[in-house]
């Protein structure tokens, strides 16, 4: 029975078994009664993608691919990213090449693939860089399922790698990779911009700079500082949305800026580091947690949120020491700053009045804000800046490219008129202990390599440019210009 398309699930433990949904058809107890004990028997973890075959089918073969130590120990969005990508080519395979299997795919097919995501008029014509991730993924499950000899040959032709003179260096890669990748230009905001697209998107301010009172945005203030915090730290959206109240410092009432830790298990790639915070928004945070947030864990108790969550894993010790530990379920205990992010969305405190989350920014529902809803709040921000003819948009990462720039811009000022005023032997000084602005913007951002960075300084370099052409008149060429004497000479 074909019902459409391959398309991708999670497991989740605690759904109901088929015994209570359909009691007349399956008796209590049954190996039909839910898929728990099928996925404890497999050792299967929670939250883990599995594609889903047209017709209904789970293609064991295929998904013990999520289940090797590479899937398994990825972030989740790879898991989903490499889910999405190898479901979007079954799919093809199913839709266009008549309805074949992914054990049976040929290199024609991946051809056909090719031209189709690329350069078919009516296909959706994906960026070079969008292509090369779908092919390193898709390349990735066949050379897994090659050598478990789950097909005869992998449909993605290989090339050899050569180095930088020529020469072979002992490795391979796809031959479709694409050769057009284009650096895009860095979408960052000037301050004014952002303090427009914020207090117009997520404040609901008007176009005239006014509180607008037909806006009913409930949490505007919490959006607001979601976005203060990420402009202002650099931290990715997965990054910061996955922060507890215990990680956040507490105030101290003086100025500067105060830090805290950003756990390897949350940071992507593992790039654990400092995070500078202004005792400004250090305060604003606070104050959220006592208001906003209350508000909604103590709606969340009245309707017994929390009495509801499944496996709860409960956050002990002092909530804001250096080695705070959770417990689980089954009364293991593990540090806080070995939970993933999705782990921590189930991470509970348990206070006097009760169970709350431990996770800092909470939905009005009273559980924490995921990753996506807080894109479709970027988006909604968007929409009502384009609806007031605001010339202002924003997505997260934009707001980090912007903390980039600025900040990176503000050192190097600093930077520059602090060696103005030295010697050598005092630059010298200077310099080992402060060191490069564009090094200490690196490990704000996480960065492994300095060349990630540099997009940031290009960012610099082009505003400077557009700087210097402003001097350049607009009717340069009507302009008289004295010529040298030469006479006698001809033209």
């Amino acid at each position: 029975m074909d019902h459409g398309l391959w398309h991708v699930e999670l497991t989740k433990r605690g759904v109901p078994g088929l015994s209570g949904l359909l009691p007349e058809l399956v008796a209590p107890g049954s190996v039909l009664d839910g898929v728990e004990g099928w996925l404890d028997e497999r050792d299967i973890p929670d939250r883990l993608p599995f594609l889903v075959s047209p017709t209904l089918e789970y293609d064991s073969v295929l998904n013990g691919y999520f289940l090797t130590p590479t899937m398994v120990g990825a972030a989740e969005n790879t898991q989903l990213a490499a889910a999405g990508d190898l479901c979007r080519f079954l799919n093809f395979l199913w839709s266009a090449r008549g309805k074949s299997s992914w054990q049976d795919a040929t290199e024609a097919d991946h051809v056909a693939y090719l031209y189709w995501r690329r350069a078919d008029p009516d296909g959706p014509r994906v960026a070079a860089s969008t292509w090369n991730r779908e092919l390193a993924l898709v390349n990735g499950f066949y050379a897994w399922a090659l050598r478990r000899s789950h097909v005869a040959a992998t449909p993605i032709l290989l090339r050899e790698r050569r180095g930088r003179d020529g020469s072979p260096v002992g490795s391979s890669t796809p031959a479709a990779s694409a050769r057009d990748v284009h650096d895009a230009p860095v979408r960052w905001l000037t301050p004014e911009q952002y303090r427009c697209w914020r207090d117009v998107g997520l404040r609901g301010y008007g176009a005239d700079g006014l509180p607008d009172q037909g806006f009913r945005g409930r949490w505007a203030s919490r959006n607001a500082l979601f976005a203060d915090v990420m402009v202002r730290t650099g931290l990715r959206l997965t990054e910061q949305a996955s922060l507890t109240a215990a990680e956040v410092p507490l105030p101290m009432r003086q100025a500067g800026y105060q830090r805290f830790w950003l756990a390897p298990s949350v940071a992507k790639n593992g790039s654990a580091r400092w995070v500078y915070l202004p005792e400004s928004l250090v305060g604003k945070v606070a104050d959220y947690v006592a208001f906003d947030r209350a508000e909604i864990v103590a709606a969340a108790r009245k309707r017994s949120v929390y009495d509801r969550v499944r496996d709860p894993v409960i956050l002990s010790g002092d909530r804001h020491g250096r080695e705070v530990t959770a417990r689980t379920a089954r009364g293991e205990s593990v540090r806080l700053d070995r939970l993933r992010p999705e782990e921590r969305r189930r991470l509970m405190v348990r206070t006097d009045d009760g169970l709350e989350p431990a996770a800092l920014w909470l939905a009005e529902s009273g559980m924490p804000l995921s990753p996506s809803s807080w894109q479709e709040i970027f988006r909604i921000a968007n929409l009502r800046c384009a609806r007031l003819s605001v010339a202002a948009s924003a997505h997260p990462h934009a707001l980090r490219h912007t903390f980039a720039v600025v900040t990176l811009e503000q050192l190097q000022r600093g930077h520059l008129t602090a060696l103005s005023s030295m010697g050598t032997e005092a630059r010298g000084h200077y310099q080992r202990v402060f060191g490069d602005p564009l090094d200490w913007v690196r490990r704000r951002l996480g960065h492994r390599s300095l060349e990630t960075t540099m997009t940031y300084l290009h960012v610099l370099q082009e505003l400077e440019m557009q700087t210097r052409m402003a001097l350049v008149p607009d009717d340069w060429d009507t302009i008289a210009v004295d010529e040298p004497a030469t006479a006698g000479a001809e033209r």
